[in-house]
């Protein structure tokens, strides 16, 4: 479907990111939101976006989505429970039926699907080995896409995300609370991408991502998980968080935190100049000197 000489695009979850990639692709597409909340409009109205109002969870309100555009991005987390991503497999039946005007989808996974390498470095063409719920559920969805996309002509990219940064996405309440990160020699290894970075490796994947590929969406940097509390720590002019042994320290933090902490890999982003978009942001450091030290 096409309106007043631009192309079309839908974007399936318009949290920050969407709203980010929203506001970008309108100056030359006609953008399409689908939201659960008619609250939200206005808000996407303001990005350029026309609102849709549907539910992943609910199949039956998504009937407008079929051959609205030839280009989708799909944002949304997976539900909270089960080993299958229901909201996807509900996206792509939708997206299958009336003229199949779908030619491109970019899928946002997360870099948590390797799972626990133990500091190793990992690459696109290592494994999946997803440890957590919703690693398992991000799994199922890039399997279901992968399957879906080559029968029915359409070219898929798959960016995996790591942990999203941004002025107003830095662990400052955790670090004020003076929450403990674990001891240097037991520490994960963490892996970064800025929002604005994010959103621009999105609007690329528009114009350069190559059929049927995985990016690891990342800046590439090697830091440990205390090592950033410190360093935003440092920026901030905060005290940093105490250390402990993870012997002690997974019994005093939740279990999705704790998941997280004991979590550690090297994501490489040797792909990612297929974007053909330089970083902004090449590690948290160069961020963090751009800023206030005034929390």
């Amino acid at each position: 479907m096409q309106s007043f000489g631009k192309p079309s695009i839908l974007i399936i979850g318009c949290g920050d990111i969407g709203l980010r990639v929203a506001k970008q692709l309108s100056r030359s597409h006609r953008v399409f939101a689908l939201t659960s909340s008619p609250s939200r409009f206005q808000e996407l109205r303001e990005v350029g976006a026309t609102p849709m109002l549907g539910n992943l969870d609910k199949p039956e309100t998504l009937w407008r989505l079929s051959g609205l555009a030839q280009t989708v991005i799909h944002l949304a987390p997976p539900q909270n429970q089960g080993n299958r991503d229901c909201r996807t497999r509900n996206l792509i039946r939708i997206l299958s039926q009336g003229s199949n005007t779908v030619r491109r989808l970019i899928y946002i996974s997360t870099t948590g699907v390797y799972g626990n390498h133990r500091g190793a470095k990992v690459s696109e063409a290592t494994p999946v080995s997803p440890e957590s719920g919703r690693a398992h559920r991000r799994v199922d969805a890039e399997r279901a896409l992968r399957l879906w996309a080559p029968a029915h002509g359409v070219a898929l990219t798959i960016l995996r995300v790591p942990g999203i940064y941004a002025s107003d996405r830095l662990p400052l309440e955790r670090i004020q609370s003076q929450t403990p990160a674990l001891i240097p020699e037991e520490d994960a290894y963490s892996n970064h991408i800025h929002s604005d970075d994010l959103a621009r490796l999105v609007c690329a994947a528009v114009y350069h991502g190559k059929p049927q590929r995985i990016i690891n969406t990342c800046d590439g940097g090697e830091t440990k998980m205390g090592d950033y509390f410190d360093e935003v720590a440092d920026a901030f002019g905060m005290d940093r968080p105490p250390r402990m042994p993870a012997s002690e320290l997974q019994h005093i933090v939740s279990p999705m935190l704790w998941s997280f902490m004991r979590e550690s890999r090297r994501v490489t982003n040797t792909r990612l100049h297929e974007l053909k978009t330089p970083l902004r942001y090449p590690s948290v450091a160069h961020f963090l000197k751009t800023i206030s030290k005034n929390p």
